[in-house]
């Protein structure tokens, strides 16, 4: 069930409010898009973890999409609210009053929402969301913060910015050890406030085995948003430089640029016919399912140019028992550590990824068995029930604690 927010009577035709009467805590749940990537991933889980602890959850979005879908399958309903999202295209002085005009837009409808369904805790999915910390607090209602974000590299000023409005919140989440230290480092007073949650990450139905032959080429696997920070061209430039080494090999690319960004998948494009690699490379946009493509695939690349606060695709390939190729760099190393089929290049360096590509093709036996046995690690390690628990719990314990 989808609500869009038009004002008070509209969303009383649409169901009134949703207020549990039956002493479950209340969860209203703030998050900034509707796709299915790695935090949107997150928030449904958290989400549905909630409900199965027995919370009535809502969830508030920007704009509709598949996660919204998704949710609906859970039975969660969702409620759009326009809500400024916090990107770097606002940096600007056109881009402050786009800003502050989507600010008054999302202070009126989500004022509105919260008095509509008087939530017990509104629970802030990433840090992107500053508004919803202030509708929060203003309504004196708890919040929970999930952070999925880590900018390292950022400016000062701008990691300051965004750290920030953590501080109303009574519970911190951090989805890895690295995105607590660029918080902490960021603004002092939410020094030894935040907790570490590993992400749980959803396994394929079942695991298909690793080919035992690479008969017919080897066979590579981008899944991910197709930016420069993503560095999907890195994974291009290596299969250029691979060809030229004699290896037979090809590459798949799951993902899709976010709107605004179409010219990063043009210039994709032409790279790919420059190089003459349109025989070698298939692109598939953003699907729903990305374990029939890791069913195909030999190695996993992950080839992110900056720091990532954790690695979704990392634990997917790992849990889909396939050997990963990864950058070297923070919350990517945190996702990836300690399995022997991973193996970690420096991120930007087309070399280096093809080197490791000819490392694993030349002891492709080892890294099958070494892929098949850290899917069981990885599945321990990064279950979706224990996850859904420490969510819920924190969210339960907060409810409980004094406005």
């Amino acid at each position: 069930m989808v609500i869009r927010v038009a004002g008070d009577a509209a969303m009383e035709r649409a169901g009134g409010s949703m207020h549990a009467n039956n002493g479950a805590v209340t969860v209203l749940v703030a998050h900034p898009s509707a796709e299915l990537y790695g935090s949107d991933k997150m928030v449904l889980e958290s989400a549905v973890g909630m409900s199965r602890e027995g919370c009535s959850v809502i969830v508030t979005v920007p704009t509709t999409g598949p996660l919204v879908e998704e949710l609906a399958v859970h039975g969660i309903p969702v409620v759009l609210c326009p809500t400024p999202v916090l990107r770097k295209s606002l940096l600007s002085p056109r881009g402050a009053l786009v800003l502050l005009r989507e600010s008054v837009a999302g202070l009126v409808g989500g004022l509105r929402l919260i008095r509509q369904h008087r939530p017990d805790v509104v629970y802030v999915s990433t840090i992107t969301l500053p508004l919803w910390f202030l509708l929060a607090k203003i309504s004196r209602r708890p919040i929970v913060a999930h952070v999925h974000e880590a900018e390292g590299s950022a400016s000062k000023f701008l990691r300051t910015a965004l750290a920030a409005p953590l501080a109303l919140a009574g519970s911190i989440l951090v989805n890895s050890r690295f995105s607590a230290t660029v918080q902490e480092q960021a603004f002092r007073p939410l020094q030894g406030r935040l907790k570490v949650v590993y992400n749980g990450v959803a396994g394929p139905p079942e695991i298909v085995p690793p080919r035992e032959a690479l008969t017919g080429g080897l066979k590579l696997l981008y899944v991910g948003r197709l930016s420069h920070r993503k560095g999907v061209d890195v994974a291009v430039g290596a299969l250029a430089e691979l060809r030229r080494r004699g290896l037979e090999v090809s590459l798949d690319i799951v993902g899709a640029v976010f709107p605004g960004n179409e010219a990063f998948l043009d210039g994709l494009h032409a790279m790919v016919e420059q190089q003459g690699l349109a025989g070698d490379i298939r692109f598939h946009g953003y699907q729903s399912s990305i374990w029939p493509f890791l069913e195909q695939a030999d190695i996993c690349v992950v080839t992110s140019r900056f720091d990532e606060p954790f690695g979704n695709t990392a634990v997917e390939s790992l849990l889909a028992a396939r050997p990963l190729i990864v950058s070297d760099t923070s919350g990517l190393r945190e996702a990836a550590e300690g399995y022997r089929s991973s193996l970690f290049v420096a991120p930007d360096n087309v070399s280096q990824l093809a080197d490791a590509v000819e490392v694993v093709d030349a002891a492709w036996r080892d890294y099958r068995d070494w892929a098949l046995e850290d899917a069981g690690v990885a599945a321990a390690k990064h279950s979706i029930d224990a996850y859904q628990r420490a969510v819920a719990q924190e969210v339960q314990e907060a409810a409980g604690a004094p406005r």
